[in-house]
């Protein structure tokens, strides 16, 4: 949620935030409404309980009687107006950064960097399903026989790459020298704190994803409703409520996690999309980074997480673009969104497989995750949350990037070590 502060002092702003997110202007018109009904109500409470005692010390048994009366019906209606009040407050989305383009969708959006150039390949490149099924990767058939569609098997070396890219990012992320490298190209003197490694829940409370401002759209969502529970979306969502109600001090900032997941989509909205293979499909794996900041570093910290992306991608060699997120492009909790498109030569385009999001203070409000600074002053955190590793997207890219004219596929050599060979072929096959 916004600061309210914010809403009641620079509605103008508020409202343009809301129309440059797709959403309707009035719902903050509403909250100002109710808010101010809520004021005036509480106000008037208070002067009322204020005369009541003194009634009550003048032993007038009557009129503080009355009072008592009126109170209650104040009460009520407080009650009422803060219900309907918090429920628009938590759908007003957050304000966009002074950097994101405004625009409806991706249209809007913008690259601001490119690396690396698309492999040329001097033959018909395969796309990761053949490759997968020549080479016994990946087997969709069987899977749609057990689980129906948009679910897959791994097999053998697809496997082994998975755990490599996670065994390559969980070293990366706790290696110091590796981060101070990273951060030092950010902004010098930053901080090098390594990440805290955790496996989290896959399943999360109804109340506590909408804590987080991810329950929406539900209709995304698996849901158990034998046990009232969510399966995630992402190990992020069960990684920022690690310190919900909490107040952290100061010198413990930044918080650093990588978490490591399996995650669930019903992808309800992309019938007829990407329905081959393994690019977007129902349960998927992902490693994740989640930060907790001083408010004046967030951004920062935002770019620290993407030259983070950064190395991992350049480390495998594969090539890519950054895009800053446009206004109707990027969530509701989202301040700042960036992009990471990698090259699939299959498809001959960029296709997404990192973002990186700046949620401000916006879900630590909802959250209770504050501050305590040296100051003893007390306020929200600010929190990041980016992909570390989409493993499906990064093993589509790896196999159709790495892909030789005879169908193996290279394995790129920051990979090599944790894989154990140099080219994946039928000979390997078990």
């Amino acid at each position: 949620m916004l600061d309210i502060e914010i809403l009641r002092s620079d509605p103008d702003r508020v409202r343009q935030a809301i129309k440059d997110k797709n959403g309707s202007p009035s719902i903050l018109d509403e909250f100002l409404d109710l808010d101010k009904e809520w004021r005036a109500a509480t106000t008037a409470a208070e002067q009322k309980r204020a005369e009541q005692k003194k009634l009550s010390a003048a032993k007038d048994i009557e009129g503080a009687k009355k009072l008592k009366a009126e109170i209650k019906e104040l009460e009520e209606k407080i009650v009422a107006a803060e219900v309907e009040r918090l429920a628009i407050w938590k759908i007003i989305p957050n304000l966009p950064s002074a950097d994101t383009p405004v625009g409806k969708d991706e249209m809007g959006s913008q690259v601001i960097k490119t690396w690396g150039e698309p492999p040329k390949l001097d033959f018909e490149p395969k796309d990761h399903v053949a490759l997968g099924e020549r080479l016994g990767m990946i087997d969709t058939e069987t899977a749609a026989a057990v689980s129906g569609t948009r679910f897959g098997y791994l097999k053998g070396d697809a496997v082994l790459l998975q755990f490599a890219l996670i065994q390559l990012a969980f070293r990366v992320l706790s290696d110091q020298n590796i981060l101070k490298n990273i951060a030092e190209h950010v902004e010098r003197g930053y901080s090098t704190k390594p990440f805290y490694p955790v496996l989290p829940p896959v399943m999360i409370r109804p109340e506590i994803f909408e804590r987080m401002a991810r329950l929406e759209p539900k209709e995304e969502r698996y849901y158990v409703p034998s046990d009232d529970l969510y399966l995630i979306g992402s190990a992020e969502h069960t990684l920022g409520p690690l310190h919900m109600d909490e107040i952290i001090p100061e010198e413990r900032l930044p918080l650093r996690y990588i978490g490591y997941s399996t995650s669930f989509r019903r992808e309800a909205g992309a019938s007829g999309k990407d329905t081959r293979g393994i690019l977007r499909v129902h349960q998927f794996d992902k490693v994740e980074m989640e930060s907790f900041t001083v408010p004046e570093k967030s951004l920062v910290e935002q770019d620290f997480f993407v030259a983070v992306q950064e190395y991992l991608m350049q480390s495998l060699e594969l090539p890519y673009r950054l895009i800053i997120c446009s206004t109707g492009d990027q969530g509701d909790p989202d301040a700042r969104h960036i992009d990471l498109e990698t090259w699939m030569p299959a498809q001959n385009q960029y296709r997404e497989t990192h973002s990186a999001d700046l949620m401000t203070d916006y879900q630590a409000r909802r959250l209770g995750t504050r501050v305590r600074r040296a100051s003893g002053k007390i306020e929200y955190v600010h929190m990041n949350d980016a992909t570390v590793f989409a493993i499906g997207r990064t093993l589509i890219a790896i196999m159709e990037n790495y892909q030789t004219k005879e169908g193996n596929i290279l394995v790129p050599k920051a990979l090599q070590p944790y894989v154990g060979k140099e080219i994946i072929s039928p000979a390997n096959l078990g």
